[in-house]
């Protein structure tokens, strides 16, 4: 079946009451039938439900469902998208690992990964996402993973997939996309050759800004990648804290069951099942909602192309955007609606930020709703001035995310707030 179907239906079978909708299993554990089952499932002799950390049935039917959208063989919801990049960094890497990320990425990664896991004794090392051959001279035995986004926020930057695949599988590196702004109806990184896929489910996929989660969708190619490979030796050697468990060599995905067994198990990120169900809600319906933002925004960027007072438009569908020749290779059907554009000064941004009616001034994406927001002041506001050069943005930039109200009223608002 087809996407759309398939986030309507796939991965819900009917309970004995015959509901139609997904019911909300809101329990923390769960009755086993006897002693020797709980054993069994505890010793993975049989699969199913233990405990609401670990696994539940509401949030089952989102994961199946999800990563059968993104193309993937298996994925595990957590309960924000940052948990869900740090879950897949710490899944991955030990003190005295690096990684490397590319320099346009959200606010929050940029701090995680270039100070919060420095604490942990891991380093990131930058590259240029549009420009893989920045990769080579900074991989060394102890590089776990390159981290980068599809479409990046809030530059719009679209990342050179043919060549970062390639550095990756030439030196078996694993490759982690963080796929939100694009969603898997605008962007497939696991049929481009990408090995995981993170979400901020809290933004697009939830469409109504009511549900914090996050999901980890991990695509067939890591089990080659992780086998014997000597970089990822913690996957193909008895883990002493579950009996000597050889994940590598269990008969399920390695990436994912490490992560439900582990750091799930340890970290405890998981999900609300009310949250889960909530996002299920969105999914059905963001097939529909991408296109309608992202026809929006292509109607908004090229008013403000046109406009005097703006400087430069973020939107890589435009044909003079510097992205637009990846953008047409990688996309399909849009580019969202996260657009961004830069004005004369810090002072005009903030004033047109204040000056809208209809766009809020609001540090998420992807709601039904427009949003607007000063990036240098807010969401990227712990970078250094230094840094956000790197990721093209300056003090005179302005975020929107675009909603699917009218395009004319948006188009009205912007214009009497940049005047």
């Amino acid at each position: 079946m087809n996407d759309q179907t398939n986030a309507i239906h796939f991965g819900y079978e009917k309970d004995t009451q015959g509901t139609m909708a997904v019911p909300i299993y809101m329990s923390t554990a769960y009755e086993f039938r006897d002693s020797l089952h709980a054993s069994n499932l505890f010793s993975l002799q049989e699969l199913g439900n233990i405990y609401t950390r670990l696994m539940n049935p509401t949030t089952s039917i989102f994961e199946k469902r999800f990563a059968e959208i993104e193309g993937g063989i298996s994925a595990i919801a957590t309960a924000s998208g940052m948990s869900a990049i740090f879950s897949t960094i710490v899944n991955l890497c030990e003190s005295g690992d690096n990684i490397l990320v590319a320099n346009a990425v959200y606010g929050g990664t940029s701090t995680l990964t270039s100070h919060t896991i420095k604490r942990l004794g891991i380093e990131t090392r930058n590259f240029d996402v549009t420009d893989a051959t920045s990769l080579e001279e900074l991989i060394d035995g102890k590089t776990k993973a390159i981290l980068f986004e599809s479409l990046s926020n809030p530059s719009l930057a679209v990342a050179d997939f043919e060549g970062i695949v390639a550095f990756a599988n030439k030196h078996n590196i694993l490759t982690i996309v963080d796929n939100t702004v694009a969603t898997p109806y605008l962007c497939k990184p696991i049929r481009l050759g990408c090995d995981v896929v993170v979400h901020s489910t809290s933004k697009y996929t939830g469409g109504q800004g009511l549900a914090l989660g996050g999901i980890i969708v991990e695509g067939e190619s890591c089990e080659g990648k992780i086998k014997n490979n000597l970089r990822y030796n913690h996957f193909n050697e008895p883990d002493e804290s579950y009996h000597g468990l050889v994940y590598a060599d269990l008969p399920f995905p390695s990436f994912t069951m490490r992560l439900l067994l582990c750091v799930l198990r340890d970290l405890g990120a998981a999900p609300s099942p009310f949250n889960s169900w909530l996002l299920i809600q969105g999914l059905e319906t963001l097939a529909l909602r991408i296109k309608e933002h992202s026809k929006n925004a292509m109607k908004i960027a090229e008013f403000l192309e046109s406009h005097s007072k703006v400087k430069k438009v973020n939107y890589p569908l435009l044909k003079s955007d510097k992205n637009y020749g990846r953008a047409s290779k990688y996309l399909t059907g849009g580019a969202s609606g996260l657009l961004s554009f830069e004005v004369e000064d810090y002072t005009t941004a903030l004033k047109i930020a204040d000056s809208t009616d209809i766009f809020k001034v609001v540090v998420n994406i992807g709601d039904s709703k427009s949003l607007i927001v000063h990036p240098a002041s807010t969401t990227h506001s712990q970078m250094s001035k230094e840094e956000l050069l790197k990721a093209g943005i300056s003090d005179s930039l302005v975020r929107l995310s675009v909603g699917i109200e009218d395009a004319d009223d948006l188009i009205a608002d912007l214009a009497k707030a940049i005047g």
